[in-house]
């Protein structure tokens, strides 16, 4: 992990749906040390955008010396980088924080939303049975590329492409089962898939979503309420950036 800024070029970038983007960095050093689950600090060009961007790692080419980010347009810092071409040059920190710890046993990996792109590399790089669940607003985005590496199952809020409902319809319809669920999206999301891993005795790996500042753990303005005491608080906070973002929620 490395805690200072350092150069990144942009080697490709391509629009895939609506505000969202596709971006691979050349990023030797942070390829080598990435694994599924981490995420960079992206900091603008523009001075006055001070704050670095969180942004997950949807790819990792350790022998290309490539990290690929996808993400959405959310504010100002992320529509400078979809504005980006070839060449372009930004500074980046990372990969930061805790990624998945890969387990044996039959795993469903489940992405909602924006959540979709940090599951693609766990989903290629895990050797264990597996099924994905994607979960979209509306529009599809990745899908095909899942499909590479498993068997997926798709919930849609308005039901124009496969289950209509939630993620846990999906599972539910498909009659998908596992022993660990590993899961990013919007909270609501995470909240269900760890009470279904609860009622079904499975492990489940939650990588939170959360608004940061420093992405290093020195600010604490990314923590989230958990059951055991932080090290570095001493209360019941876990630091996203820090401590996550992937959390672990035993059977």
């Amino acid at each position: 992990m490395s805690i200072t800024k350092e150069t990144a070029v942009v080697v490709s970038q391509k629009e895939i749906g609506k505000d969202i983007f596709d971006m691979v960095l050349s990023f030797p050093k942070g390829a080598k040390e990435a694994r599924p689950g981490q995420f960079l600090a992206m900091y603008c060009n523009d001075a006055t955008k001070l704050l670095p961007r969180p942004i997950s790692i949807c790819g990792i080419d350790a022998e290309a010396g490539t990290l690929r980010v996808v993400y959405r347009i959310a504010g100002e810092g992320t529509r400078e980088f979809s504005k980006m071409k070839q060449g372009d040059t930004l500074e980046v920190m990372g990969p930061l924080g805790n990624g998945f710890t890969m387990k044996e046993g039959k795993a469903i990996l489940v992405g909602g939303g924006i959540g979709i792109p940090p599951m693609l590399e766990l989903a290629k790089q895990l050797s264990a049975e597996k099924t994905v669940v994607l979960g979209y607003r509306d529009e599809l985005f990745l899908k095909e590329e899942f499909e590479k590496t498993a068997e997926v199952a798709v919930a849609t809020e308005d039901g124009s492409f496969g289950t209509k409902g939630t993620v846990i319809d999906a599972i539910r319809e498909n009659a998908i089962n596992g022993d660990i669920i590993y899961a990013c999206g919007p909270m609501p999301m995470l909240k269900a898939l760890a009470e279904y891993a609860r009622e079904h005795n499975m492990e489940a790996q939650i990588s939170l979503e959360e608004r940061m500042a420093c992405g290093i753990g020195a600010c604490l303005g990314c923590i989230c309420k958990t059951k055991e005491k932080d090290h570095h608080t001493n209360v019941n906070n876990s630091r996203i950036c820090k401590d996550g973002p992937c959390l672990t929620q035993r059977r």
